[in-house]
């Protein structure tokens, strides 16, 4: 008993620890104060401040980020898919290296991938490419897919290993041909593992800060500027001073959306299981 007291002290301390930071964000958001800590009475002001021609900067930011994650996603799961499928294929040495390849991007600091592909880049920009800069909106999105695809292998590969391998033989055997064994036997039994593989490169390429601010040049949406994304954006600002009031909004929007989400998820999940249980019960 008095152990179960404690275990449940223990989550919900590391729950208000996790969460209250966010909390106190979301309550100034209703205030204009510019630093959290001062009240200055309950208002919208920000929301209107932040959809407004003075948050031009922010929304820049944010159309960097999405238009990164979404882009740098897509190449990594049709990367990692592809590639976990055929090293699923492969004979167990080659298979080998290969996994212990895909495992070291993940074991190394994100700060060593960060300074790799920048020498790397910076190698390519000097010797081969005359001097020509190199950084730019390309190099940002090979920095991204390097962090996100070895996530997307690990995440197809367990559902390769629960695929019953003898579907795609009697595919075959059937007079299907290797492309259509692909799309119509293989991808539908991974397709979770996919999904799984998308959102955290998502995730990842969302929040990253070193690796976007080492491989960044101009581009996107920012113009001839450098490439600015919220976590770099935010960064820019708190060496400049305190960060822009509105981004509590935003962050509050931001935050609600992600709740909204998760629980239509969960709902559509529930209805789909009653859903299944009714027919199996029919």
């Amino acid at each position: 008993m008095v152990k179960k007291i404690f275990a449940n002290i223990y989550v919900y301390l590391i729950l208000l620890l996790m969460y209250l930071p966010i909390l106190v964000i979301i309550a100034y958001s209703f205030t204009t104060a510019v630093n959290i800590g001062t009240w200055k009475g309950f208002s919208f002001d920000l929301y209107a401040q932040l959809f407004s021609e003075e948050s031009k900067d922010i929304w820049i930011a944010v159309g960097n980020t999405v238009i990164i994650a979404v882009t740098s996603s897509v190449a990594s799961v049709v990367l990692g898919t592809l590639g976990a499928i055929g090293t699923f294929y492969m004979g167990k040495k080659s298979k080998k290296f290969v996994e212990i390849s895909t495992q070291i991007p993940i074991a190394n600091a994100e700060i060593v991938i960060a300074l790799s592909l920048t020498v790397m880049f910076v190698f390519l920009q000097q010797f081969i490419f005359g001097g020509q800069n190199l950084f730019s909106y390309w190099t940002l999105l090979i920095g991204h897919v390097v962090l996100s695809l070895p996530f997307v292998y690990l995440s197809v590969k367990p559902k390769l290993q629960q695929m019953d391998p003898h579907l795609y033989e009697a595919a075959l055997d059937l007079g299907a041909t290797p492309n259509q064994g692909l799309w119509k036997v293989i991808f539908p039994q991974i397709l979770p593992g996919i999904l799984s593989g998308f959102l955290l490169s998502i995730t990842l390429s969302l929040d990253d800060f070193i690796v976007t601010a080492f491989t960044r040049g101009s581009g996107l949406l920012s113009g001839s500027s450098k490439i600015e994304t919220l976590s770099t954006l935010i960064q820019a600002k708190i060496k400049k001073g305190p960060i822009p009031p509105a981004m509590r909004a935003l962050t509050t929007i931001i935050v609600v959306g992600v709740i909204l989400a998760v629980v239509g998820v969960t709902i559509y999940r529930n209805v789909k299981a009653k859903k299944v249980d009714e027919r199996s019960g029919r």
